[in-house]
């Protein structure tokens, strides 16, 4: 951020915002068309430092980075016949911004108008050819050849199948003997069998080739019910392994764990508050878990193929042809098999989904 910004900064008067996710927004007027208005927001964005993540004909999203270099706040700018919304949003768990927001939204509004003022009618004629070039991809060379697809592996879903149970059952064991311990921590031990599963989900997309998300998302489900079931069953065989006790059967193991409840320090919940701990087991677990696999495809599908292969697709799809064109040019080009073609698509798509997870508030 320039001095200049700075200084303006440090003068702005603070509305406070109290809500669930605190947010300000705020309007003003531009004589700017829609082709040069993005561009010049952009501008504004990057005289503050803020990191740019979406953009299209009418829209600009950006987040700030405060301590730690973790974004606080998400900008959205949005143009509409001759009027410009501008909203800040927090990021973080906080239910007052101490006017961070309207601090943003304002510092903002005068970036975006000492930029504009740079800006006369010889240069911003200048602008507008210059985005509409980079739009329709004028300046994009057609090369001569691509790099060839590598050996190819036939997607095998039984390998996440094996795999993911597999790794379901050992947390559900290591889960049940720390509880056991009375080591187990609410919420910190769901994120980090969350994050586990997540890695271990990446690996074997990445050995089985596999990436067709609803079979995955599935599978995640299934994942998470093996986990926590059977922690409960490998509770009761612990239990009963170390201690003298009568045989009894695993179903009267769960009967006495719901007439015990869940005892928080000293306060006893009863039967319904190791129900809401159960649900929020299975709630935290799913959430973060299919996170770190959207992630985790959208990953393995934009490394997969080299990005001069998806640049020479989209370009073709920017000219508006259609798809079985774009499988035409990609042929002629090597990338014969459909299914090479189809992981050509997929990166393209996994572009998107990436744009859509930095948007994330």
């Amino acid at each position: 951020m320039t001095e200049e910004l700075k200084k303006y900064e440090s003068t702005i008067k603070k509305k406070h915002s109290f809500n669930w996710t605190p947010k300000f927004e705020e309007e003003i007027r531009t004589d700017l068309n829609k082709t040069v208005i993005i561009p010049i927001v952009i501008q504004a964005f990057e005289k503050l430092g803020w990191d740019l993540v979406y953009q299209d004909e009418k829209n600009a999203e950006a987040k700030r980075k405060g301590d730690w270099n973790r974004w606080t706040e998400k900008i959205s700018v949005t143009f509409d016949y001759g009027k410009l919304t501008i909203k800040s949003v927090s990021l973080g768990n906080e239910m007052w911004d101490n006017g961070r927001n309207s601090k943003r939204v304002k510092l903002f509004i005068y970036a975006f108008q000492n930029t504009e003022k740079e800006f006369d009618r010889e240069t911003l004629g200048e602008l507008e050819k210059e985005v509409e070039k980079k739009n329709n991809w004028d300046d994009y060379v057609t090369p001569e050849s691509l790099p060839q697809p590598k050996i190819r592996k036939e997607p095998q879903f039984w390998i996440p199948i094996v795999g993911g149970i597999i790794t379901a059952l050992l947390l559900g064991f290591i889960v049940a003997f720390l509880s056991v311990k009375g080591i187990y921590i609410i919420g910190l031990f769901e994120l980090g069998v969350a994050i586990v599963m997540g890695s271990v989900l990446k690996q074997l997309i990445k050995i089985s080739n596999y990436t067709f998300y609803y079979h995955l998302h599935y599978l995640l489900i299934v994942m998470i019910l093996v986990t926590y079931i059977s922690n409960q069953y490998f509770q009761y065989q612990i239990i009963l392994n170390e201690n003298n006790f009568q045989p009894f059967s695993f179903w009267q193991f769960m009967q006495a764990r719901f007439e015990a409840g869940l005892t928080i320090k000293k306060l006893n919940t009863g039967w319904v508050g190791l129900l809401i701990s159960w649900g929020l087991q299975l709630v935290i677990t799913y959430f973060i878990g299919v996170l770190r696999l959207s992630s985790s495809l959208i990953s393995y599908s934009l490394e997969r193929v080299p990005m001069e292969v998806v640049d020479f697709a989209f370009y073709h799809f920017v000219r508006q042809k259609t798809e079985d064109q774009v499988r035409d040019e990609l042929s002629k080009m090597g990338w014969t098999e459909k299914q090479d073609q189809e992981e050509v698509f997929e990166s393209i798509g996994a572009m998107q989904g990436a744009t859509e997870m930095n948007r994330m508030e």
